[in-house]
């Protein structure tokens, strides 16, 4: 009986199965690299907003505190939006007749709130309690980047739930006083530039960030990674 295939078959064959292997393995390595692009994860990315505010010219240029404006970080699991009223305790004295915050005084006239648009926004899936972390010794340069250098804010890190397994198995690397949380301009100790605590010179964040851990309670990072701590 004559045979079928010729002998150049297995080759062929041979060489559909690696270029199908080379095949899947490329898309594999595009999918792992789309999944982390700030097309999916919008980092870095400027969303339009009502108004153009400027966190540089408010925190960095006049010393703005964050908690003037985000008033119940500390006591909540949002960090709350300011309402048009807090934008008017300054802007009914000043800048008064600027038609980029026309917005801002609609809002007022009609009591209208402003859309803005979230910038750090996470899945209905994930738990994130600011309060928590602020009051263990996060500050918000951890989480949102050099606030106080953006003209236009925007998501300074991917959000991705690598990136908080990152800190939540070393949660000392990141740890600071309470009384430096909302300071921008704040430096991990060096040997030049101690950390004083608890009337003790820190010389390296290690050292500072375990005394940190042992006074703010803060869980061993089996605990941390446990998924009901984000995924309630």
């Amino acid at each position: 009986m004559a045979q079928f295939f010729p002998h150049s078959a297995n080759a062929y064959a041979r060489m559909s199965l690696v270029l199908a292997g080379v095949l899947a393995a490329a898309l594999g390595l595009a999918g792992d690299r789309l999944q982390r692009s700030p097309y999916v994860t919008r980092e870095g990315l400027r969303p339009e907003q009502p108004v153009p505010f400027s966190h540089q010219h408010h925190v960095a240029g006049l010393g703005l505190d964050c908690r003037y404006c985000h008033t119940a970080v500390e006591n909540s699991s949002f960090a709350g939006i300011p309402p048009t009223k807090t934008c008017m305790n300054c802007h009914s004295q000043i800048w008064t007749n600027a038609q980029m915050l026309e917005p801002v005084r609609a809002s007022f006239r009609d009591n209208k709130s402003l859309r803005w648009t979230r910038v750090h926004d996470l899945p209905d899936f994930v738990y994130f309690s600011h309060e928590i972390h602020i009051n263990k010794g996060v500050g918000c340069k951890s989480c949102h980047g050099p606030v106080d250098e953006m003209p236009l804010m925007y998501q300074n890190a991917s959000l991705q739930m690598e990136w908080c397994l990152e800190c939540h198995r070393d949660t000392a690397k990141v740890l600071r006083p309470r009384s430096e949380g909302f300071n921008m301009q704040y430096k991990e100790p060096t040997r030049d530039n101690p950390v004083k605590f608890m009337g003790v010179d820190f010389f390296d964040q290690q050292s500072l960030g375990k005394k940190l851990q042992q006074e703010y309670k803060i869980r061993t990072k089996f605990e941390l990674t446990s998924c009901e701590v984000c995924h309630r």
